[in-house]
Parts: C-alpha cells; structure tokens; sequence
C-alpha cells in the first residue's frame, strides 16, 4: 500500500483536484489548499457555491457561442455594436482578449477549437457550419479571422475561407503583430489593438 505524503487523506484530495488545473503544479496547489483552511467557513462556501454556479448555471450565447449568465450574451444583445462584422476567434479566453483592447466595436463567433488532424479535431467538431448560415443569410459584411498565427489556426482560417469565399464578402485577418505560434491571450494590449485597427485582407496571404 502506498504511503500518502500528507497527514489528511481529505488535504490529499483537494490537492490533487488543484494540481488538476491547467498551470497548477503540485506546490502551488498545497499553497491553495492551506490558504482555504484558513478561511472562514462562509468564504470557503461562497468560494465554493461560486464554483458549482459556473457548471449549473453558466450557459453558451445562442448567437456567438461564447459563455454567458443568458441565452444571449451582453456583447450580441448590445445595441451599439456593429452586427455586420463577426470576428472569428478560437476560445472565450480570445473574446476577453481583444474587448480588453477597446479596439473592436462587431460581435463575435467562437469555434471553440481549431482545426487539427493531429489531435483528430476536425471541421465538424468546431462551430464552422453555424458560422456559414450567419453569412449566407447576407447581414455580414466583413469577416474578421483572429486564430492564433499557428499551423492550426491557419489550417482554420483557409478551411473557413473557402467555404464564404462565394459569398464575396469582406474577409480580413489580423496584421501580424501577434508573433508566430503565439496565442491572442497572450498578447499585450497594445499590440493586439493595432492588429485590429491595421488588418488586412485575407486574399493577400495566399498570394506567393
């Protein structure tokens, strides 16, 4: 029988549901777990109250795809936004991202993915198809591509392009100031504001 390192079989749990979080190492996760123990237990309730909320409450915008308290999210139910751009992203973490900026003023669609034959995540495991209805239905003048500047994202951006490509709309992506590989998240402010404001047209990446 394994020796456990802790004194508490119940520490020992809640560590390791920590250490199971992305960028969470073992250490960092004890360091958490010690810093709850010390809480009172109403703060330690309302920390965990504010968790279970995100499961059972938290729901996906019927128009973006990103997550929201309501059926329609408050940046597709705002009135003042340009609802002839979408800017095409692959995650929530990217919509944060670029509202930080200030720079943007179009909704949004999240594929919640990319594209990647490697990870067997293809086309029809990401929101691609509701994306070409919203265009089809001709309300879309401009669509912006924000995929992180990987092999991956630009497998994704083609893909998408060639199935709007016969809509002749307007197809941007962003200037190229977020370096290669590198996630939107990830980017300062700054930068990705000006690769808003400066983006180009997506034709033109294609050309030798």
């Amino acid at each position: 029988m394994e020796i456990s390192k802790y004194p508490s079989k119940i520490l020992e749990e809640a560590v390791e549901e920590f250490a199971g979080l992305p960028g969470i190492g073992r250490r960092t996760a004890l360091r958490l777990v010690l810093h709850l123990l010390k809480k009172d237990k109403e703060e330690v309730a309302s920390f965990g109250n504010a968790i279970l909320q995100l499961k059972e409450k938290i729901k996906k915008c019927k128009i973006c795809n990103t997550i929201s308290d309501e059926d329609i999210c408050a940046i597709c139910s705002n009135p003042n936004r340009d609802r002839s751009v979408i800017c095409i992203v692959e995650n929530v973490r990217d919509v944060l991202a670029i509202e930080n900026t200030s720079q943007y003023n179009g909704l949004y669609h999240v594929l919640d993915g990319l594209i990647s034959p490697m990870d067997g995540i293809g086309p029809k495991d990401l929101e691609i198809e509701s994306l070409v209805k919203k265009v089809e239905q001709g309300e879309i003048a401009e669509v912006i591509f924000a995929l992180g500047a990987t092999m991956e994202g630009d497998t994704t951006n083609f893909y998408i392009f060639r199935k709007i490509e016969p809509f002749h709309i307007k197809i941007t992506m962003l200037a190229r100031g977020v370096a290669i590989g590198d996630d939107l998240e990830y980017a300062d402010e700054i930068t990705l504001g000006r690769s808003i404001s400066q983006r180009t047209i997506y034709e033109s990446t294609l050309k030798p």
